[in-house]
């Protein structure tokens, strides 16, 4: 079902989590962002986040301080006020809507951004840029997404 939370034990939200890019896979810090997470459309736009470029904007969103000091509000990208810390999909939409030239990407790593947001609801997608940016490994890592987002977890 879509947006169906996941019923999570108390072992997954009691213990709180330190994030570090060192010696992490773009999958593994995706699982740890994801904990206490049981929103699919969340779910898949992280893993999705995770799954490129072995973590490419999970890795900046926790260690570019450039980024997050050239928006012009305070802003983190990685909500780390909870046990559990998850990516601000706010934060990031409204970067992607008022700023998006502070994010200093190339144009297939804003498409997967975009399209990462846009299936957590917080911001629309030109599917036309997406798909012409993307090569053949980012589509499909996109389409498992809006899978995983319509659908949850399927093998």
């Amino acid at each position: 079902m879509l947006g169906r939370p996941r019923a999570l034990h108390h072992q997954e939200w009691e213990k709180p989590v330190t994030l570090t890019t060192e010696c992490t896979t773009g999958d593994e810090l995706a699982e740890n962002l994801l904990r206490g997470i049981g929103n699919e459309q969340m779910r898949a736009a992280t893993r999705l986040l995770g799954a490129h470029r072995d973590g490419y904007w999970l890795r900046r969103f926790l260690d570019d301080r450039e980024l997050a000091e050239a928006v012009n509000q305070p802003c983190q990208f990685i909500d780390r006020a909870d046990t559990s810390p998850s990516v601000d999909w706010n934060a990031v939409a409204l970067v992607l809507v008022t700023q998006p030239w502070v994010l200093k990407c190339s144009g297939s790593e804003q498409a997967v951004l975009e399209f990462a947001a846009s299936l957590v609801g917080k911001t629309s997608v030109n599917l036309h840029k997406a798909i012409n940016a993307a090569d053949e490994d980012e589509f499909e890592r996109m389409l498992r997404a809006m899978r995983q987002a319509a659908y949850g977890d399927v093998a």
